[in-house]
């Protein structure tokens, strides 16, 4: 957890790495209640253009999103989140998949601060425009 009293922009969060496995998608999928084979049917997934399987867009968000909470040490301090999806998180059976998960301090003012986000894997950017605004006040 960050002293919040410090945060000014360019702070850069911790990076972390999410291995997202077909396991994880199938209880997602439970959890959720967004249970389209896209997500755990391979054969399903390839029938329709993609490559494989591909994680829930809103599993990655949360993902990203949590990078800010550990950050800041409470949820509750997260008052705006957005992103925009760019491309899918392709979950191959054996193995998974790598994301990775990080962010830097763009504004800070009016006791808040605007973090942009990063989630990419492969190389590949997963989230645009991924923006938290983080209450650094009580």
């Amino acid at each position: 957890m960050t002293d919040l009293s410090t945060v000014e922009p360019g702070q850069v969060l911790p990076e972390r790495t999410l291995t997202v496995t077909r396991a994880m998608l199938v209880a997602y999928a439970g959890a959720s209640l967004d249970r389209n084979p896209i997500h755990w049917d391979e054969r399903f997934a390839t029938s329709v253009g993609l490559p494989d399987v591909i994680a829930h867009g809103m599993l990655t968000m949360g993902a990203a999103v949590q990078v800010v909470v550990d950050w800041c040490g409470d949820a509750g301090r997260v008052v705006e989140y957005s992103t925009k999806f760019v491309a899918p998180v392709v979950v191959p059976h054996d193995g998974g998949a790598e994301v990775v998960l990080g962010g830097v301090v763009k504004k800070v003012e009016d006791g808040r601060a605007t973090v942009e986000l990063t989630a990419t894997c492969e190389g590949r950017k997963v989230l645009g425009r991924a923006l938290a605004v983080v209450r650094l006040e009580r």
